[in-house]
């Protein structure tokens, strides 16, 4: 059995900068990998079968990891059943990507087990279908990302921890964008802006998250105390950068709702995996 971590993102500024003819939003984003995991168990097995365990609140059929499955089977050189096993520690609907990170390590586990011989390229590729996260955590690199996030810019971030928060409860997506005060026109900007002055860049859906759920306006209110807090992605977690004049414990203990303390990463053990 192979066991291998999925790790979660943070959106440090998400920015919708226009609106596409077919209805997507263009966006800028800047994605830093967390080492807060979630870690999937694969076990072939001689069936053709793909079972999954762990994740009972998802249809096997709308579930990401079997999706990504589904993807690879017309490449397979050498199909197997699998048992799939997930010990999930990234909340889901948090804007942490935990699905979307399932299903990269899904495609690059898989793609190796069933002999698929796609590359990094092409198994980016292939997760655009299941998500616009989906790539980054293929390729397992911090980037500056365009488009509806498919456009990637790879870039070296400074290694910092930050505590995030997960309030109790689960954020729309849908409703957010819905919301006709969500802001679709941001100026376009360049990574090297936000280097300057990071704390100048937001994220547009924080104030309707804010104003449509009074447990993220009051994760926020508490991290305000002590730095620039943030909300990540489209989800419900929000985070604070940690400084040193930071009583980290004390923040962490008194913390309004479940709180982690994560470090950045690099890069993710994914890019390293390797079937023996």
């Amino acid at each position: 059995m192979l066991r291998v971590p999925s790790p979660a993102k943070l959106n440090l500024f998400l920015h919708i900068t226009g609106r596409r003819a077919d209805g997507y939003h263009e966006l800028q984003t800047l994605f830093q990998l967390i080492d807060l995991f979630d870690w999937l168990s694969f076990q072939q097995t001689e069936n053709l079968d793909i079972t999954i365990d762990g994740l009972n609140s998802v249809d096997l059929e709308q579930n990401l990891i079997f999706k990504a499955t589904q993807l690879l089977k017309p490449f397979a050189k050498k199909l197997t059943g699998l048992k799939i096993n997930i010990e999930k520690h990234i909340p889901m609907g948090a804007g942490l990507g935990g699905g979307s990170s399932n299903a990269a390590t899904t495609l690059v586990v898989v793609n190796q087990l069933w002999q698929c011989g796609l590359n990094i390229e092409q198994l980016a590729e292939l997760g655009v279908q299941l998500g616009a996260d989906v790539p980054i955590f293929v390729h397992g690199k911090n980037a500056w990302a365009e488009g509806i996030g498919e456009r990637l810019t790879w870039v070296n971030l400074a290694q910092k921890q930050y505590i995030v928060l997960k309030p109790d409860c689960f954020i729309s997506t849908q409703l957010l964008f819905s919301q006709k005060a969500l802001t679709r026109n941001q100026k376009s900007s360049k990574f090297c802006a936000y280097q300057q002055t990071p704390s100048d860049f937001k994220n547009n859906f924080e104030p309707l998250a804010r104003s449509l759920y009074k447990q993220v306006d009051e994760a926020m209110q508490y991290l305000d105390q002590f730095g620039v807090a943030k909300l990540t992605g489209t989800g419900a977690c929000v985070f604070v950068e940690v400084t040193l004049d930071m009583n980290v414990d004390d923040i962490l203990a008194n913390a309004p709702c479940k709180a982690y303390l994560v470090n950045s990463l690099t890069e993710s053990p994914l890019v390293q995996f390797k079937v023996d």
